[in-house]
This record gives structure tokens, C-alpha cells and sequence, in this order.
């Protein structure tokens, strides 16, 4: 369905943008884009590799959409006055949506497999994608992070796996209501709180994820996902967890590490111990979602278990940029109160001081969630820790910039945590490197924004001068 078709992905460095180019392009399919951070001269390496994969990049100026068989590939919040949406109209060329396209390729698939929740749904993905490679099933997999145990000199943003076999692996995402979109064969459920949208609106958008999956998979831990999961029938249901009763997939006798976590696994007659090289509980969690998924689609547990071990994380997922002075410095994907929670508790089961950087990756998000930001970081900072934020990601258009990060940095000094406005971020990294002591570790929070991670790598090399 794709190697007769021409695509043109405005905005194709994306995070969501270029697996799924990548995708395309390795199914044979004629591949060309633009991006706006091409044009300011950003993330240049990214470029260069999709140039490498024969995708042809064009200026964000129309140039590159010249054929009237090209289908135009955009989110549907880009504006009509774009240069490349007014070429398309001009030719009156097809356009579709990110998750339009996505959704057409998974539903396509054999055996479909779809990972949705308000938090861990990259990681999920990576495991299970990774799980049946290993395993020797050849899948094709859709992340919205680079996947580490696929890295190499040839694929440094494995964000995408092209395989020839049934199963299409991808995350699903609830943000934009594009989840009822996909018609899954085996639907993974982790969590379900507040972001994007109301609860109530989370509520109908994963209920009717799970209701049109020919086998539900969800955390019985999570009161909401719990509650949506008692609508399924129990011939198509599997519940996971920790504490639930009600497991059918149950993990028990934990054991943190700094920088890896145990615990034992049971289902039915099937029993196994895993050792992650990734730390802290919710990847536990993630990780029974995972084993929960690879016995829906016949890997044995045991396998299943072998190759988790062997599963080395995600880009930006609690990544050890490096240690300088005895500080070590993380780079963290954390950008809503569940993700940044379950990080800061992770490395409070562990002496040290937070230096906590947060970037908010949007005004938007920020207006939406602040208190609950504000609760989470009261809640999860010790009385030494110290918050910073910058300004939040903005690169250009309309939103109502009316709350900023000094809002949430108020909340948060209100309720007797130690928490700093700085606007502009480099200010931020000086701050960071000059309040770094030996034992502390610094986090980098943040979504939305490649250039976190140089930003991470910056505060290292301050340090270590």
C-alpha cells in the first residue's frame, strides 16, 4: 500500500514525524520532507541521517511539493498560511495526518499491537518491540524515542524497527483523541491521569481503545485503567500488576538499584525472576505490560524474561549523561506529573540532593496542568532539593502565553520547596553547574525539544572544568 505512493512530511524531524518516515521509506515508499529546525540550522546530525536513508529535504518554503501524487503529511494544527500547506492546496494534493497515516499502516497489519496510557507507553514499546526481535520475530515497531538496543553507527535515531514479520508495535497516543483511530489486535493499557484532556474524556478515548481490541492488556494497579478494564469481557482481558488481586500476570519481591531494577514474575503455571538494566518501580510495571504482550503473541515467558534482561532503555529515559565532580548528570523525557514523579522517586530511593531543571514544553500544557506540576514537585522534592525552570518551549504562533513557569515556580516556593524562575535556559545551565557539590544529582527535564540532550551534555562539560 505504500511503494507506489509519494509522501512529504512537513515537519519530518519530529519525534512522531520520522519513525514513521522511516517506516515508509524502508517499505519502499518515495520519502521527502521539510522541517522549520532544518531551517534554523538545528539538530543538523538528524538531518543528515535522513538524507542518508534517501529522503529528500527540502526548505519549508513549498519547494518540494511539485507532483500531484504527492500526499502531504502534516498535523492538523499546522496553519493554512504554511508555505507547504499552500502549495499542497494549490496542486490540491491529498493530506493526511500523523496518526491518519500511522493508523492506516497499523490497522493494516497482521497482528497489531498498540501501547496507550498517560505515561511509560515509549517505554512499553521499546520492550516489546525489543522482546520480539530478539526472539526472532522480525517486527516492525513505531516509538516515539530512540530505542538503545537498536542503535549503531548506521541507525543512531532508531526511533523506528522496519521487520518482515506480523507484528506492528507502536504507541498510541490519547493527546489529540487520535487513539480511536486504531483498531488494535492486542491493546496495552498502563495508566490513565490527567494531561491533554480531562478525565472524563481519557475515560471514553481508552475505553473504547480497549473495547475494540481482540485482547486488552492493563495495569490492575491503576485504579482508572482498573475501572475501564472491568467493561472487558474476561476471555479478552489480562490484568498485570504489583498489588492488584486481580493480576493474572502478578510481580512480587522488588529490589531497587540505583540504576536497575529486579522482582519476580508469575502467570499461571509460569514463573521467572527479571533483572532490568533500567531503574526504579514503574519500569517494573512497564515491563510486566511488556511480558504481558509478548505471551499474547506465543513467546514463551521465559524467553520473554531472557530478553528483557538484555533490554538496554530509551533515549532520554533516565539517561546517564555522565558524573563530573562526583555530580551526576540525567537526562530525563519527564514532562507531566506522573513521568516526573515516577523519576524524582526513583532517585529519592537513593541519598543524594536534586538539582531539578524542568523545561514545560508548551504554554498550553502548562496552563492545563500547573497545579498539578505544582503538587507533584511539592510533593516528590525533599526541603534540599532545589527546582529550576526556564521559560517554556515556544516557536511562534498564537497561544495564550499568559501562564509562564513563574507561576508553577510560585506554587511550588508557596508550599516550602526551593524552586527558581530563570527565563532564559543557558542562565539556567550556569546556575546548575554553579550550585553542583559532589554527591548531587542534576536531572534535565523536558519534552519537545532535540536540543535538551546537548543542553544536558553542557552542564556536564561546565562541570567538569
Amino acid at each position: 500500500m505504500t511503494k507506489d505512493k509519494s509522501y512529504f512530511f512537513c515537519g519530518i524531524g519530529g519525534s512522531g514525524m520520522l519513525p514513521l518516515a522511516s517506516i515508509l521509506r524502508g517499505r519502499g515508499a518515495t520519502v521527502a520532507g521539510s522541517d522549520r529546525a532544518l531551517d534554523q540550522g538545528r539538530t543538523a546530525d538528524k538531518f543528515d541521517w535522513l538524507r542518508a536513508q534517501g529522503i529528500a529535504l527540502f526548505p519549508q518554503d513549498g519547494s518540494g511539493l511539485t507532483q500531484e501524487n504527492q500526499i502531504l503529511v502534516a498535523s492538523a494544527a499546522v496553519e493554512d498560511s504554511v508555505p507547504d500547506v499552500m502549495a499542497s492546496r494549490e496542486l490540491g494534493l491529498e493530506r493526511m495526518t500523523r496518526p491518519e497515516l500511522l493508523a492506516s499502516l497499523f490497522n493494516a497489519a497482521p497482528r497489531s499491537i498498540g501501547v496507550a496510557g498517560t505515561s511509560g507507553k515509549s517505554t512499553v514499546t521499546g520492550m516489546i518491540g525489543w522482546i520480539l526481535h530478539d526472539c526472532g520475530r522480525d517486527p516492525t515497531v513505531m516509538n516515539g524515542a530512540v530505542m538503545r538496543n537498536f542503535i549503531s553507527d548506521e541507525t543512531p535515531f532508531a526511533s523506528a524497527l522496519v521487520g518482515q514479520g506480523d507484528a506492528f508495535v507502536s504507541e498510541v497516543d490519547e493527546s489529540d483523541g487520535s487513539i480511536a483511530l486504531y483498531e488494535p489486535d492486542i491493546a496495552i493499557l498502563n495508566n490513565v491521569s490527567l494531561d491533554h484532556k480531562s478525565m472524563d474524556e481519557l475515560r471514553t478515548l481508552f475505553g473504547g481503545f480497549l473495547a475494540r481490541a481482540g485482547h486488552a492488556i492493563v495495569n490492575a494497579d491503576d485504579a482508572e485503567s482498573a475501572r475501564l478494564a472491568d467493561a472487558i469481557a474476561p476471555d479478552r482481558l489480562c490484568r498485570f500488576g504489583f498489588d492488584s488481586p486481580d493480576a493474572d500476570l502478578r510481580g512480587e519481591n522488588i529490589v531497587e538499584a540505583p540504576l536497575s531494577v529486579a522482582f519476580d514474575v508469575i502467570a499461571g503455571d509460569e514463573k521467572g525472576h527479571v533483572e532490568l538494566a533500567v531503574p526504579g518501580r514503574h519500569n517494573a510495571a512497564n515491563a510486566l505490560a511488556a511480558l504481558a504482550a509478548a505471551r499474547a503473541c506465543d513467546v514463551p515467558l521465559a524467553d520473554a524474561v531472557a530478553s528483557l534482561g538484555r533490554f538496554s532503555g530509551l533515549r532520554r529515559r533516565f539517561e546517564i549523561v555522565g558524573t563530573a565532580g562526583r555530580t551526576t548528570v540525567i537526562d530525563d523525557f519527564g514532562h507531566n506529573p506522573d513521568k516526573i514523579a515516577a523519576t524524582l522517586k526513583t532517585l529519592h530511593a537513593f541519598p543524594g540532593r536534586l538539582l531539578v531543571f524542568f523545561q514545560p514544553h508548551g504554554y498550553g500544557p502548562l496552563k492545563k496542568m500547573g497545579d498539578e506540576l505544582i503538587a507533584c514537585f511539592a510533593d516528590n522534592l525533599s526541603e534540599e532539593d532545589r527546582l529550576i525552570l526556564c521559560d517554556p518551549v515556544y516557536f511562534g504562533g498564537t497561544t495564550d502565553r499568559s501562564t509562564g513557569s513563574g507561576a508553577i515556580v510560585d506554587g511550588v516556593a508557596a508550599a516550602g520547596r526551593t524552586a527558581e524562575h530563570i527565563p532564559d535556559r543557558a542562565d539556567c545551565g550556569a546556575r546548575l553547574a554553579a550550585l553542583a557539590g559532589p554527591g548531587d544529582r542534576i536531572i534535565v527535564m523536558g519534552a519537545r525539544d532535540d536540543t535538551l540532550s546537548a543542553f544536558a551534555a553542557d552542564i556536564l562539560e561546565r562541570i567538569g572544568h
